[in-house]
């Protein structure tokens, strides 16, 4: 059933071949809006796209790898010209790495989640910032994490890595309030993705620890974000800018 909640909007998603990504593009076609997809994967995002346009909704995919600047800008420009303009964005690409301790850890580990969650962030939000400025405003929701807003262990380039998502979105809200775009952040506790599923298949007993030190102690569903960003980068709530919202079973209010 579709609702309104994004009724018109073009809104990008990246890293939409699973997880978080292919949750969102399913709420927000159903909440109205034409979605273009963006990941690395071609046979996943064509699936997607498929499932989106049988189901009644506008939808495109274009391959891409945020960590490369001009593939970053192809895809912006990819939504702008097969759809007219480009509305909202929720940066969702991302890896998660080697649950290792610090001394321990390799240069390869630290540089591939810092190109993938940190230059790939800022490689969007500079091509996104720069199609939105002529049409007045615009909404972006980046995706962050727990480990954005406090320490977990043996994950430390992930953690300094999602520490700079919070200080782009923070940054960025600043700096373009004034010309009407939004951003605010998404800040996911334990999520069911393939990255955790990742984790927890190299890390037995690593979900149980994890929903034992949250509240409602339980993973959440990926759709429970989407629904999060969903709100966010709608225009229902056009006084909110700069804030991180931790999705997280209140993990972080402890």
């Amino acid at each position: 059933m579709t609702s309104d909640l994004l009724l018109d909007k073009v809104v990008l998603v990246t890293g939409a071949s699973s997880g978080i990504g292919a949750a969102a593009a399913r709420v927000f076609a159903r909440e109205g809006a034409t979605v273009v997809l963006t990941a690395r994967r071609k046979d996943r995002l064509a699936a997607m796209v498929d499932e989106l346009r049988d189901g009644g909704a506008q939808a495109a995919y274009v391959v891409s790898d945020v960590s490369v600047a001009e593939q970053a800008a192809a895809a912006v420009d990819f939504a702008v010209s097969e759809f007219g303009r480009l509305d909202s964005a929720f940066n969702n690409a991302g890896i998660g790495g080697d649950r290792t301790p610090l001394h321990l850890m390799q240069d390869d580990v630290y540089d591939s989640i810092m190109d993938i969650n940190v230059r790939g962030l800022w490689n969007c939000l500079r091509h996104e910032i720069a199609a939105m400025l002529p049409r007045g405003g615009g909404s972006i929701v980046n995706n962050s994490s727990v480990a954005g807003l406090v320490a977990i262990p043996a994950a430390a380039p992930y953690i300094a890595s999602k520490h700079a998502v919070v200080g782009f979105t923070r940054a960025a809200a600043d700096e373009y309030a004034k010309q009407g775009i939004r951003v605010n952040a998404v800040a996911p506790g334990t999520t069911r993705s393939e990255i955790t599923t990742d984790w927890f298949g190299r890390n037995p007993g690593l979900e149980q620890l994890a929903n034992s030190l949250t509240p409602q102690g339980r993973t959440a569903g990926p759709e429970e974000i989407a629904e999060a960003a969903a709100w966010l980068l709608s225009d229902r709530c056009p006084f909110l800018t700069g804030v991180v919202v931790p999705v997280d079973g209140g993990f972080v209010n402890q």
